[in-house]
């Protein structure tokens, strides 16, 4: 198993642990800043991809990672052998990660999120697209501090 692999069935270890059918990775702090510091880089460590924007969402049964069309051969690369889906961003027949929630949720199911990371408009996107399916939005679920043993501090 690579790290990657390792590192996503830990998240869905805790996921499991917590009720959590979904579990969202943005690329983002406390601050919404455009660099990141090394502890809120959960995407990066998780997926192995190095770019500066991206946003990894898993469930049980799937991993994708949603980039814009500036990452799609370095994710694509990065990804490879990992069992992490790159879904480009713009493309018609791949829906935004907020839409496939919506989609890929149903009722009684819970999407979870560091809302320390998550700004007023993604949470509102979000809140409606797990209202659409019947699911909730959980957003006191810091993942990342179960399963990133060396993690830096605050």
């Amino acid at each position: 198993m690579s790290s990657t692999d390792t590192r996503i069935a830990q998240l869905r270890q805790a996921m499991r642990r917590r009720g959590l059918s979904a579990y969202i990775v943005p690329s983002s702090d406390p601050h919404l800043s455009e660099y990141l510091p090394a502890r809120w880089q959960g995407r990066r460590w998780l997926s192995g991809f190095t770019g500066s924007v991206g946003t990894l969402v898993v469930t049980a049964d799937f991993a994708g990672l949603w980039v814009d069309s500036r990452y799609w051969v370095q994710a694509e690369a990065q990804l490879a052998g990992t069992g992490v889906q790159l879904m480009k961003i713009a493309v018609a027949t791949t829906p935004g990660h907020v839409d496939w929630l919506a989609a890929n949720t149903r009722a009684g199911d819970v999407i979870g999120v560091d809302g320390q990371v998550l700004g007023l408009a993604a949470f509102r996107a979000l809140s409606a697209a797990a209202a659409a399916s019947g699911a909730t939005l959980e957003i006191r679920a810091d993942l990342l501090d179960d399963i990133w043993t060396d993690r830096a501090g605050l």
